[in-house]
Protein backbone atom coordinates (compact mmCIF):
# COMPACT_ATOMS: atom_id res chain seq x y z
CA UNK A 1 0.00 0.00 0.00
CA UNK A 2 1.54 3.22 -1.10
CA UNK A 3 1.42 5.85 1.92
CA UNK A 4 2.48 9.40 1.93
CA UNK A 5 5.49 10.10 4.70
CA UNK A 6 4.64 12.61 7.13
CA UNK A 7 7.22 15.22 8.52
CA UNK A 8 8.02 15.02 11.67
CA UNK A 9 8.79 18.33 13.33
CA UNK A 10 10.05 18.56 17.06
CA UNK A 11 9.56 21.38 19.20
CA UNK A 12 10.74 19.94 22.20
CA UNK A 13 13.24 21.75 22.44
CA UNK A 14 11.38 25.27 21.72
CA UNK A 15 7.61 25.27 22.37
CA UNK A 16 8.33 22.42 24.73
CA UNK A 17 10.52 24.54 26.80
CA UNK A 18 8.00 27.18 26.71
CA UNK A 19 6.42 25.02 30.32
CA UNK A 20 6.75 27.12 33.36
CA UNK A 21 10.15 25.93 35.10
CA UNK A 22 11.60 24.60 32.46
CA UNK A 23 15.27 25.88 31.49
CA UNK A 24 17.51 23.83 29.47
CA UNK A 25 21.06 24.08 29.44
CA UNK A 26 22.69 24.39 25.91
CA UNK A 27 24.63 20.88 26.89
CA UNK A 28 21.40 19.60 27.62
CA UNK A 29 19.43 20.56 24.36
CA UNK A 30 22.31 18.84 22.43
CA UNK A 31 21.84 15.81 24.33
CA UNK A 32 17.85 15.48 23.69
CA UNK A 33 18.60 17.01 20.09
CA UNK A 34 21.03 13.90 19.35
CA UNK A 35 17.88 11.68 20.72
CA UNK A 36 15.83 13.28 18.70
CA UNK A 37 18.06 12.29 15.48
CA UNK A 38 18.60 8.44 16.82
CA UNK A 39 14.74 8.91 16.85
CA UNK A 40 14.54 10.27 13.10
CA UNK A 41 12.47 13.21 13.62
CA UNK A 42 12.70 15.48 10.62
CA UNK A 43 13.30 18.68 12.11
CA UNK A 44 14.29 20.13 14.92
CA UNK A 45 13.28 23.19 16.37
CA UNK A 46 15.97 24.20 18.62
CA UNK A 47 15.00 27.43 20.27
CA UNK A 48 14.00 30.83 20.33
CA UNK A 49 17.35 32.67 19.52
CA UNK A 50 16.18 36.14 20.10
CA UNK A 51 14.68 35.61 23.54
CA UNK A 52 17.51 35.11 25.17
CA UNK A 53 21.22 34.68 25.24
CA UNK A 54 20.69 30.85 26.52
CA UNK A 55 18.20 29.67 24.24
CA UNK A 56 20.44 31.64 21.32
CA UNK A 57 23.46 29.26 22.98
CA UNK A 58 21.01 26.30 23.00
CA UNK A 59 19.89 26.94 19.82
CA UNK A 60 23.68 26.79 18.42
CA UNK A 61 24.73 23.92 20.78
CA UNK A 62 22.15 21.61 18.63
CA UNK A 63 23.19 23.31 15.37
CA UNK A 64 26.55 21.70 15.56
CA UNK A 65 25.54 18.72 17.03
CA UNK A 66 23.19 16.91 14.71
CA UNK A 67 23.51 15.67 11.41
CA UNK A 68 20.46 14.28 9.66
CA UNK A 69 17.57 16.52 10.94
CA UNK A 70 16.72 20.22 9.49
CA UNK A 71 17.91 22.74 12.35
CA UNK A 72 14.93 25.28 13.25
CA UNK A 73 14.65 28.14 14.81
CA UNK A 74 11.89 30.73 15.45
CA UNK A 75 12.16 34.27 15.27
CA UNK A 76 9.29 37.22 15.06
CA UNK A 77 8.51 39.19 11.79
CA UNK A 78 11.46 41.73 13.18
CA UNK A 79 15.14 42.05 11.95
CA UNK A 80 17.06 41.36 15.12
CA UNK A 81 15.36 38.03 15.40
CA UNK A 82 16.03 37.03 12.41
CA UNK A 83 19.56 38.02 12.25
CA UNK A 84 19.66 36.30 15.42
CA UNK A 85 18.02 32.79 14.41
CA UNK A 86 20.40 33.30 11.71
CA UNK A 87 23.50 33.45 13.11
CA UNK A 88 22.40 30.58 15.49
CA UNK A 89 22.04 28.25 13.07
CA UNK A 90 24.95 29.47 11.46
CA UNK A 91 27.07 25.34 12.08
CA UNK A 92 23.93 23.81 11.10
CA UNK A 93 23.97 21.29 7.97
CA UNK A 94 20.61 22.59 7.26
CA UNK A 95 18.45 25.39 8.88
CA UNK A 96 15.13 26.59 8.77
CA UNK A 97 14.16 30.15 10.05
CA UNK A 98 10.56 29.57 11.25
CA UNK A 99 8.73 32.76 11.26
CA UNK A 100 5.41 33.89 12.89
CA UNK A 101 2.99 36.87 12.79
CA UNK A 102 -0.31 36.87 14.39
CA UNK A 103 -3.57 36.81 11.83
CA UNK A 104 -6.29 36.68 14.14
CA UNK A 105 -7.86 40.11 14.70
CA UNK A 106 -7.02 40.12 18.03
CA UNK A 107 -3.62 39.33 18.37
CA UNK A 108 -3.06 41.82 15.60
CA UNK A 109 -4.70 44.51 17.58
CA UNK A 110 -1.28 44.30 19.89
CA UNK A 111 1.51 42.85 17.90
CA UNK A 112 3.33 45.09 14.77
CA UNK A 113 6.76 44.45 12.49
CA UNK A 114 7.73 44.02 9.15
CA UNK A 115 5.20 42.72 7.09
CA UNK A 116 5.19 38.98 6.34
CA UNK A 117 6.60 39.33 2.22
CA UNK A 118 9.33 41.72 4.11
CA UNK A 119 10.07 39.02 6.94
CA UNK A 120 10.21 35.64 4.72
CA UNK A 121 12.15 37.72 1.80
CA UNK A 122 15.00 38.84 4.51
CA UNK A 123 15.05 35.30 6.26
CA UNK A 124 15.16 33.22 2.98
CA UNK A 125 18.45 35.47 2.59
CA UNK A 126 19.45 33.71 5.47
CA UNK A 127 18.59 29.97 5.74
CA UNK A 128 18.40 26.73 3.76
CA UNK A 129 14.43 27.35 4.21
CA UNK A 130 11.95 29.66 5.16
CA UNK A 131 8.95 28.41 7.67
CA UNK A 132 6.02 30.45 7.95
CA UNK A 133 3.19 30.38 10.57
CA UNK A 134 0.17 32.39 10.85
CA UNK A 135 -0.15 32.49 15.14
CA UNK A 136 -3.60 32.07 16.13
CA UNK A 137 -5.07 30.82 12.65
CA UNK A 138 -7.83 29.17 13.70
CA UNK A 139 -9.36 32.41 15.19
CA UNK A 140 -8.59 34.63 12.43
CA UNK A 141 -10.75 34.86 8.93
CA UNK A 142 -9.90 31.77 6.47
CA UNK A 143 -9.92 34.07 3.62
CA UNK A 144 -7.42 36.44 5.47
CA UNK A 145 -5.18 33.68 6.36
CA UNK A 146 -5.20 32.97 2.51
CA UNK A 147 -4.15 36.43 1.90
CA UNK A 148 -1.58 36.11 3.82
CA UNK A 149 -0.18 32.70 3.04
CA UNK A 150 -0.23 33.39 -0.71
CA UNK A 151 2.36 36.86 0.31
CA UNK A 152 4.68 34.43 2.22
CA UNK A 153 4.89 31.65 -0.17
CA UNK A 154 5.55 34.68 -3.22
CA UNK A 155 8.41 35.91 -0.87
CA UNK A 156 9.99 32.24 -0.23
CA UNK A 157 8.13 30.66 2.13
CA UNK A 158 8.62 26.50 1.43
CA UNK A 159 6.49 25.58 4.47
CA UNK A 160 3.35 27.11 6.11
CA UNK A 161 1.84 26.57 9.30
CA UNK A 162 -1.40 26.98 10.46
CA UNK A 163 -1.50 26.27 13.69
CA UNK A 164 -4.33 26.05 16.43
CA UNK A 165 -2.23 27.72 18.56
CA UNK A 166 -4.38 27.98 21.80
CA UNK A 167 -6.41 24.75 21.31
CA UNK A 168 -9.36 25.93 20.38
CA UNK A 169 -10.44 23.77 17.33
CA UNK A 170 -12.56 20.87 17.24
CA UNK A 171 -10.70 17.94 14.76
CA UNK A 172 -13.50 18.73 12.39
CA UNK A 173 -13.23 22.32 12.29
CA UNK A 174 -9.44 22.47 12.21
CA UNK A 175 -9.54 19.85 9.24
CA UNK A 176 -12.00 22.01 7.66
CA UNK A 177 -10.34 25.15 8.18
CA UNK A 178 -7.59 23.91 6.60
CA UNK A 179 -9.45 22.81 3.42
CA UNK A 180 -11.13 25.93 2.80
CA UNK A 181 -7.57 28.22 3.52
CA UNK A 182 -6.18 25.66 0.95
CA UNK A 183 -9.00 26.14 -1.15
CA UNK A 184 -8.93 30.11 -1.32
CA UNK A 185 -4.91 29.85 -1.36
CA UNK A 186 -3.99 26.94 -4.41
CA UNK A 187 -0.37 28.20 -4.19
CA UNK A 188 -0.66 25.85 -0.37
CA UNK A 189 -0.23 23.07 -3.29
CA UNK A 190 3.10 23.69 -4.25
CA UNK A 191 4.42 24.26 -0.95
CA UNK A 192 4.56 21.72 2.93
CA UNK A 193 1.59 22.69 4.95
CA UNK A 194 1.89 22.19 8.56
CA UNK A 195 -0.22 21.54 11.31
CA UNK A 196 0.83 22.51 15.02
CA UNK A 197 -1.69 22.27 17.58
CA UNK A 198 -1.97 22.81 21.72
CA UNK A 199 -3.55 20.50 24.34
CA UNK A 200 -6.20 23.14 26.04
CA UNK A 201 -9.08 21.09 25.42
CA UNK A 202 -7.14 17.64 24.90
CA UNK A 203 -7.70 17.48 21.67
CA UNK A 204 -4.42 18.57 20.35
CA UNK A 205 -3.25 14.55 19.02
CA UNK A 206 -6.80 14.53 17.72
CA UNK A 207 -6.63 17.78 15.93
CA UNK A 208 -3.59 16.48 14.48
CA UNK A 209 -4.79 13.37 13.34
CA UNK A 210 -7.27 15.05 11.74
CA UNK A 211 -5.15 17.78 9.74
CA UNK A 212 -2.59 14.74 8.71
CA UNK A 213 -6.44 13.46 7.02
CA UNK A 214 -6.88 17.01 5.82
CA UNK A 215 -3.76 16.46 3.82
CA UNK A 216 -0.66 18.71 5.82
CA UNK A 217 2.18 17.04 4.87
CA UNK A 218 4.49 18.02 8.49
CA UNK A 219 3.12 17.89 12.10
CA UNK A 220 4.99 19.56 14.92
CA UNK A 221 4.76 18.17 17.97
CA UNK A 222 7.09 17.47 21.21
CA UNK A 223 7.96 14.58 23.51
CA UNK A 224 6.13 13.78 25.85
CA UNK A 225 3.28 16.54 25.13
CA UNK A 226 4.99 18.89 27.14
CA UNK A 227 5.07 22.91 26.18
CA UNK A 228 3.01 26.12 26.91
CA UNK A 229 -0.65 25.55 29.38
CA UNK A 230 -1.56 22.36 28.90
CA UNK A 231 0.90 21.38 26.09
CA UNK A 232 1.66 20.46 22.55
CA UNK A 233 0.78 17.45 20.62
CA UNK A 234 2.41 14.24 21.74
CA UNK A 235 5.20 12.77 19.39
CA UNK A 236 4.81 9.40 20.61
CA UNK A 237 0.82 8.88 20.57
CA UNK A 238 0.71 10.77 16.68
CA UNK A 239 3.56 8.41 15.49
CA UNK A 240 2.01 5.36 17.35
CA UNK A 241 -1.57 6.09 15.74
CA UNK A 242 -0.40 6.37 12.37
CA UNK A 243 1.40 3.41 12.92
CA UNK A 244 -1.25 1.08 14.24
CA UNK A 245 -4.28 2.94 12.10
CA UNK A 246 -1.79 3.17 9.10
CA UNK A 247 -4.55 1.78 6.86
CA UNK A 248 -7.05 4.41 8.04
CA UNK A 249 -4.63 7.51 7.77
CA UNK A 250 -2.26 5.81 4.97
CA UNK A 251 0.54 7.77 6.07
CA UNK A 252 3.68 7.12 7.92
CA UNK A 253 6.37 8.52 9.29
CA UNK A 254 10.67 8.14 9.44
CA UNK A 255 10.76 7.78 13.20
CA UNK A 256 12.30 4.59 14.66
CA UNK A 257 9.27 4.00 17.38
CA UNK A 258 11.81 2.00 19.44
CA UNK A 259 13.50 4.68 20.50
CA UNK A 260 10.50 6.46 21.66
CA UNK A 261 10.68 5.40 25.47
CA UNK A 262 14.23 6.52 25.38
CA UNK A 263 13.60 9.23 24.31
CA UNK A 264 10.78 10.34 26.55
CA UNK A 265 12.67 8.89 29.59
CA UNK A 266 15.75 11.35 28.91
CA UNK A 267 13.38 14.67 28.33
CA UNK A 268 11.77 13.74 31.39
CA UNK A 269 15.11 13.76 33.16
CA UNK A 270 16.20 16.76 31.96
CA UNK A 271 13.15 18.90 32.32
CA UNK A 272 11.88 17.69 35.45
CA UNK A 273 8.48 17.02 34.43
CA UNK A 274 7.39 13.84 35.19
CA UNK A 275 5.07 11.35 33.16
CA UNK A 276 1.76 10.80 34.37
CA UNK A 277 1.09 6.89 35.26
CA UNK A 278 -1.72 6.95 32.50
CA UNK A 279 -0.14 8.89 29.99
CA UNK A 280 -0.89 6.73 26.23
CA UNK A 281 2.47 4.76 24.50
CA UNK A 282 4.71 5.88 27.86
CA UNK A 283 3.30 5.86 30.96
CA UNK A 284 4.34 3.82 33.34
CA UNK A 285 0.43 2.25 33.35
CA UNK A 286 0.54 2.47 28.99
CA UNK A 287 0.88 -1.52 29.43
CA UNK A 288 0.00 -2.40 32.67
CA UNK A 289 -2.94 -4.69 32.80
CA UNK A 290 -3.66 -5.32 36.68
CA UNK A 291 -7.74 -6.22 36.10
CA UNK A 292 -8.11 -10.29 36.50
CA UNK A 293 -9.90 -10.57 33.28
CA UNK A 294 -7.47 -8.71 31.15
CA UNK A 295 -4.52 -10.08 32.90
CA UNK A 296 -5.74 -13.87 31.60
CA UNK A 297 -7.04 -12.42 28.61
CA UNK A 298 -3.37 -11.43 28.05
CA UNK A 299 -1.88 -14.52 29.29
CA UNK A 300 -3.73 -16.11 26.54
CA UNK A 301 -3.02 -13.80 23.42
CA UNK A 302 -1.44 -10.33 24.26
CA UNK A 303 -4.24 -8.99 21.37
CA UNK A 304 -7.00 -9.24 23.36
CA UNK A 305 -6.23 -6.70 25.59
CA UNK A 306 -3.23 -4.76 23.85
CA UNK A 307 -3.07 -2.79 20.67
CA UNK A 308 0.31 -1.65 20.48
CA UNK A 309 3.79 -3.71 20.70
CA UNK A 310 5.52 -3.13 23.95
CA UNK A 311 9.00 -3.92 22.34
CA UNK A 312 7.82 -1.49 19.09
CA UNK A 313 8.33 1.27 21.36
CA UNK A 314 11.02 0.14 23.50
CA UNK A 315 8.75 -0.90 26.77
CA UNK A 316 7.85 -4.25 28.08
CA UNK A 317 4.34 -5.46 29.41
CA UNK A 318 3.49 -5.87 32.85
CA UNK A 319 0.92 -7.71 34.77
CA UNK A 320 1.11 -5.82 38.39
CA UNK A 321 -0.72 -7.81 41.36
CA UNK A 322 -3.62 -5.85 42.80
CA UNK A 323 -7.08 -6.46 44.15
CA UNK A 324 -8.36 -6.73 40.69
CA UNK A 325 -6.19 -9.40 39.73
CA UNK A 326 -7.17 -12.81 39.01
CA UNK A 327 -5.83 -16.58 39.93
CA UNK A 328 -4.25 -17.35 36.95
CA UNK A 329 -1.56 -13.91 37.25
CA UNK A 330 -1.29 -14.78 40.71
CA UNK A 331 -0.13 -18.64 40.07
CA UNK A 332 2.13 -16.50 37.25
CA UNK A 333 3.84 -14.55 40.09
CA UNK A 334 4.87 -17.26 42.66
CA UNK A 335 6.16 -19.43 39.82
CA UNK A 336 8.23 -16.14 38.57
CA UNK A 337 9.54 -16.94 42.37
CA UNK A 338 10.54 -20.53 41.98
CA UNK A 339 7.14 -21.20 43.78
CA UNK A 340 4.88 -23.65 42.69
CA UNK A 341 1.39 -23.92 44.69
CA UNK A 342 -2.21 -26.14 43.74
CA UNK A 343 -4.96 -27.45 45.23
CA UNK A 344 -5.85 -25.90 48.33
CA UNK A 345 -2.83 -24.21 49.17
CA UNK A 346 -3.38 -22.41 46.05
CA UNK A 347 -6.54 -21.24 47.47
CA UNK A 348 -5.66 -20.45 50.74
CA UNK A 349 -2.82 -18.15 49.43
CA UNK A 350 -4.89 -16.53 46.61
CA UNK A 351 -7.48 -15.55 49.66
CA UNK A 352 -4.81 -13.99 51.40
CA UNK A 353 -3.35 -11.93 48.45
CA UNK A 354 -6.76 -10.66 47.76
CA UNK A 355 -7.28 -10.32 51.48
CA UNK A 356 -4.20 -7.66 51.22
CA UNK A 357 -4.55 -6.39 48.04
CA UNK A 358 -8.15 -5.34 49.87
CA UNK A 359 -6.07 -3.06 52.03
CA UNK A 360 -4.47 -0.41 49.70
CA UNK A 361 -1.53 -1.19 51.25
CA UNK A 362 1.88 -2.30 49.72
CA UNK A 363 2.91 -5.80 50.07
CA UNK A 364 4.94 -8.42 48.69
CA UNK A 365 3.22 -11.48 47.02
CA UNK A 366 5.34 -13.21 49.32
CA UNK A 367 3.33 -12.38 52.31
CA UNK A 368 -0.18 -14.32 50.88
CA UNK A 369 1.85 -17.39 51.79
CA UNK A 370 2.24 -16.55 55.08
CA UNK A 371 1.09 -18.95 57.56
CA UNK A 372 -0.58 -20.71 54.04
CA UNK A 373 2.74 -22.69 52.83
CA UNK A 374 5.23 -24.24 55.70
Amino acid sequence: MSTRRISIFDTTLRDGEQAPGIALQPHEKAEIAEQLERLGVDVIEAGFPGASPGDFEGTRAVARTVEAPTVAALARTVRQDIDAAAEALGEARRARIHVFIATSALHMEKKLGLNPAQAVGYAAERAHEVEFSCEDATRSDPAFVARVCRVAIAAGARIVNLPDTVGYALPQEYAAFLAEVRRRCPELRSVTLSAHCHDDLGLAVANSLAAIQAGVGQVECTVNGIGERAGNASLEEIVVALRVRAERFEAHTGVDTSQIATASRLVSSLTGYVVQPNKAVVGANAFAHEAGIHQDGMLKDERTYQIIEPAAVGVRMTLPLGKHSGRHAFSLALAERGITLSGEELDAAFRRFKALADTGQAFDVEQALEGVVA
